[in-house]
């Protein structure tokens, strides 16, 4: 007898070019879960207009690009199911049903509503669409019924008001529609841009996987170091250096050692340092890029993997929809 795995769900906004951060962060432990649970993963297209409604003209573009770079770097529409929120009309019907019994109480205690205010100075982000996504989210999640859905600790407030919902709509309702979905801890190693901030679309200085292997060079080559090591001859301090997070993660151990001890006795300089790390980026991505040129040119298989995932979606949706109208009796 085959046991049934146990379903994960997770989804990424197409508000820009993926980057390195996204490709550690979320990307790699993605691929980890497809050898042990069922897997969902969507587009989630309309999340990116809770920022960028003024400017869609490139949301197409970057759902398309987003989807290649998740195939390229090895999600498996054999093993997971890919599809594009906006394709499941029943994603807005359940967040509209959700927002009715959603107090506003909710969601203006979301830590990160005005957090992203802040860091997103440039638009207007005083909308019900912006105060409302976490109510899409839990839609977005509850619709699948999952049983995990991979988090990091900051995104375990989202988590909990999923939780919430379901848990007040199982209440007023009567039913128990809703499971409600535990956390699947993501540790996402430390990943900074090149200006020696957390990398972010926001700031834009990012790393992107669609870059090819001379941008990831150059940028490299400008990405900022130890502050306090002014001439080639000054020791450095690796601990303070955004270029030393990258051979953290990218160089053997043998190799962040000797760079380690290179930098605090000033025997090599940040270009060399920066121009080792680079080779080790690259000779990673390497596999990604190739795929992704053969993926760009087949928008055949693109559109087929999205119709067959969205068809297998929307199977599981409508019929949560169904549950969900029946307990609220309309």
């Amino acid at each position: 007898m085959t046991i049934p795995r146990k379903r994960v769900l997770s989804g990424m906004q197409p508000s820009g070019l993926m980057h390195l951060g996204n490709h550690l962060g979320a990307l790699e432990n993605w691929k980890s879960l497809q050898d042990q649970y069922e897997c969902y993963f969507f587009v989630a297209d309309w999340h990116a207009l809770s920022t960028n409604y003024a400017d869609t003209s490139r949301i197409r573009e970057f759902s398309r690009e987003l989807l290649i770079d998740w195939l390229a770097a090895g999600i498996d529409p054999k093993r997971s199911t890919v599809f594009i929120q906006s394709r499941i009309p029943e994603h807005a019907v359940l967040h509209l049903l959700l927002s009715m019994m959603t107090p506003i109480s909710w969601l203006e205690r979301n830590p990160t509503y005005k957090e992203k205010q802040e860091e997103i100075k440039e638009k207007d982000l005083s909308t019900y669409g912006f105060l409302g996504y976490p109510v899409l989210q839990a839609a977005d999640i509850l619709l699948y019924k999952p049983d995990f859905v991979p988090v990091g600790k900051d995104q375990l407030p989202h988590l909990e008001l999923t939780r919430e919902l379901a848990r007040r709509f199982n209440d007023i309702y009567k039913t128990q529609v809703f499971p409600e979905p535990k956390e699947h801890l993501t540790k996402f190693p430390k990943v900074m841009g090149t200006d020696g901030r957390k990398m972010s679309k926001s700031y834009g200085n990012t790393i992107n996987l669609s870059d090819a292997e001379p941008v990831v060079r150059q940028k490299l080559k400008t990405m900022v170091t130890d502050p306090a090591r002014v001439r080639r001859n000054d020791p450095g301090n690796p601990d303070v250096c955004p270029v030393y997070d990258f051979h953290k993660i990218y160089s053997p151990q043998a190799t962040q050692d000797q760079i380690n001890k290179d930098c605090r006795t000033a025997t090599i300089g940040c270009i060399d340092c920066k121009k080792s790390v680079a080779d080790r980026i690259v000779e990673r991505l390497t596999p990604v890029w190739d795929a992704r040129g053969r993926l760009s040119k087949d928008s055949s298989y693109l559109n087929d993997i999205m119709t067959e995932g969205s068809n297998r979606a929307g199977e599981v949706a409508k019929a949560t929809l169904h549950d969900v109208t029946e307990a609220m009796k309309i």
